[in-house]
């Protein structure tokens, strides 16, 4: 890297003197032009004034042609000096007889001081003009060519095309994925129309390198690497030569960062178009996903009542002893689970997609227990459910079939998590500073495992305990219950007893009217 630097200063260094020298010549070979002229003018007998407007001439020409303010000012102080010493008396010395070519030496030298000055600057502006022309041309060529591209490799080409034109070097560009990382090998332009791919040797020290650069460009052995740069991550590498970076100006390190990023809103553009084309398609397939569920479903109700039902009549037609009543309660208890499911992926597909609208009314707690532990009474009969409540009437806006459902929902869990000697409870606590209503189901079954307790209310994701009792189920039990709860405005939480094993799940509703959540 020292050696690098010092081989580029080195090499200013040269430039600088080289220029020095040549505006030196330039400006000493046009005052001995002046003065020359000046000489024919005095022999044909031209006035003064003239040969004044020859020495303006030569400090506007050297001003103009030399790259240096400061070769215009000694040009001014030049001219009057050398109209001095060659054209007033006493000749050939810096002395003045006459007073008043005193005060033409002073207007001589700020006219001189004043054209020297709007010559530089009108010459700068020119210059930055040409550059910021050159500079719009570049970025509108690069833009325009980048509205044809297809694909992020597309744009990388495009860009390392346009660059190396531009800069006259073999430029190259290295893509990150998504994730942020560099791919394994990277587009350089070769020719006008080629361009070939290079494998990078290690790409995570290259990613080290990148995130750990200090200035606005890595130099490296065989390029400088400029980073592009998008809204959230880190798009790419533009890849300039390294002899060509060393000699690149401000101005175009000015219009490389320009096109860098043009290229960095083309990529940022294609990654956004990208995602929302992604999260159209999945909000398609969980629309068509949604509506198999809810034809399902529909088709499976009407045949599962009927299974139901007939089970029944079988068990009520043979005795308790009887193996046919074994097996008709059997098949009673699964078309049962497998009602209930149909049921919670109705709802689950309805609150999720908004087809289901809440019917809120203002209904009493203790009626809406009563009907879940009932349910639930004929689902397992053998599980004992105490309930616990105040006395008083707990009124709350809610609609009565779905808590009755997300009650039976975390009751059915208890059960599938417990043998029928364990308790059961629901307790039903009234808030009236926080004025909401908490309703708490506990069971002695295993518990939850720590593992589980972040994930438990997703959807389709379900615990794997070690009880031999535990039933099977499809994770959709307790999403339905959190989908619920939260379209009420409530909240719902799990969470390992405290007094010993087994679980306690908790949720709230507000006891005053609220507006309904998206």
């Amino acid at each position: 890297m020292k050696n690098v630097v010092d081989a580029k200063e080195s090499s200013f260094k040269d430039i600088i003197k080289k220029d020095i020298i040549k505006n030196v010549i330039l400006m000493i070979f046009l005052f001995v032009a002046a003065s020359a002229i000046g000489y024919l003018f005095e022999h044909i007998g031209v006035d003064e004034t003239n040969i004044v407007v020859v020495y303006l001439l030569a400090v506007l020409v050297t001003a103009w042609l030399t790259q240096s303010f400061l070769f215009g000012m000694l040009s001014s102080l030049l001219a009057t000096f050398l109209f001095s010493y060659l054209f007033t008396e006493p000749y050939n010395a810096f002395a003045v007889n006459d007073p008043n070519y005193i005060i033409t030496f002073i207007i001589m030298t700020i006219a001189a001081l004043i054209t020297s000055t709007l010559t530089y600057h009108a010459k700068l502006a020119a210059k930055n003009a040409q550059e910021k022309e050159a500079e719009t041309k570049a970025i509108y060529n690069l833009t325009n060519h980048l509205t044809d591209a297809k694909n992020i490799h597309d744009i990388a080409g495009i860009a390392v095309k346009v660059i190396s034109s531009c800069f006259s070097c073999k430029a190259a560009c290295l893509c990150f994925d998504e994730s942020g990382m560099p791919e394994q090998s990277f587009i350089q332009q070769v020719s006008d129309d080629n361009h070939v791919r290079r494998a990078i040797a290690d790409i995570q020290e290259y990613k080290h390198k990148i995130d750990g650069m200090r200035t606005g460009f890595d130099e490296g052995n065989e390029f400088f690497d400029w980073p592009i740069y998008g809204s959230e991550t880190t798009l790419g590498v533009i890849r300039i030569p390294k002899e060509n970076a060393q000699n690149m100006n401000e101005a175009q390190n000015r219009l490389l960062r320009a096109m860098i990023e043009s290229t960095a809103l083309a990529m940022d553009r294609f990654r956004s178009s990208e995602q929302r084309m992604k999260s159209r398609e999945e909000i398609v397939k969980e629309r068509y996903r949604g509506n198999l569920l809810r034809a399902i479903s529909h088709d499976l109700r009407t045949p599962l009542s009927g299974i139901i039902g007939t089970a029944e009549m079988l068990a009520d037609m043979t005795k308790s002893e009887e193996s046919q009543h074994s097996l008709a309660e059997d098949i009673r208890k699964e078309a049962d689970w497998l009602h209930s499911l149909v049921e919670n992926i109705l709802n689950l597909t309805r609150l999720q997609d908004g087809s289901l609208t809440l019917k809120k009314q203002m209904e009493a707690v203790e009626e809406i227990i009563g009907g879940a532990v009932a349910h639930m009474a004929k689902r397992a009969p053998d599980y004992d459910i105490r309930v616990s409540m105040p006395d008083e009437l707990i009124l709350v806006p809610m609609d009565a079939k779905l808590i009755e459902q997300a009650l039976i929902n975390l009751l059915d869990n208890a059960v599938n998590h417990s043998n029928s000697e364990g308790e059961i409870s629901i307790t039903v606590i009234k808030n009236e500073s926080a004025r909401h209503v908490k309703f708490m189901v506990q069971d002695r079954g295993t518990g939850i495992a720590m593992s589980d307790l972040p994930h438990i209310f997703q959807m389709f994701y379900t615990s794997h305990p070690n009880h031999a009792d535990a039933r099977h189920g499809i994770g959709l039990g307790l999403a339905i219950c959190e989908t619920i709860v939260k379209a009420h405005g409530g909240n719902i939480a799990a969470k390992n007893r405290a007094d010993g094993l087994g679980a306690e799940f908790t949720f709230t509703l507000p006891m005053e009217e609220q507006d309904e959540p998206e």
